[in-house]
């Protein structure tokens, strides 16, 4: 039971040890007043208690975001990009590799706009190393 409760519950005591005559005005008035102080701490003691769920909520959603954010940030720092100077503009780009198509022929600088072309080289001697080229022919 909240404090605003136990007040409530007092004052309905000190009411009923007084002997309110709810059949007078004044006794009307006061019974009324006193329902709805009842009413209000009911209210606050159901927006406490939602309160403190949300607030559970709250925590669960903190902890699985902090664990989206390591995973996110952990992924982050194994990306490894590659810097390249756009002919055009001079800017530097970083780019992720990995998330370019080794099909593709061009990418858009971001800067100026114009189709940087790439190329394609292998720097692996092995013919195992998974990166799609015939070192035979090159």
């Amino acid at each position: 039971m909240s404090y605003i409760s136990e007040r409530v519950a007092f004052i309905k005591g000190l009411a009923e040890g007084m002997k309110v005559d709810d059949t007078t005005n004044e006794g009307k008035l006061l019974t009324a007043i006193i329902d709805v102080l009842d009413d209000i701490s009911l209210a606050i003691e159901d927006v406490e208690e939602i309160q403190d769920e949300m607030g559970e909520q709250v925590d669960g959603i903190d902890e699985d975001l902090a664990e989206l954010e390591k995973i996110v940030y952990e992924a982050e720092d194994e990306i490894e990009f590659e810097e390249i100077e756009c002919p055009y503009c001079g800017e530097e780009i970083e780019v992720d590799l990995d998330l370019i198509d080794e099909d593709a022929e061009a990418i858009e600088c971001p800067h100026c706009h114009q189709k940087i072309e790439l190329e394609w080289d292998c720097d692996c001697d092995s013919d195992e190393c998974g990166c799609g080229h015939d070192h035979d022919k090159e």
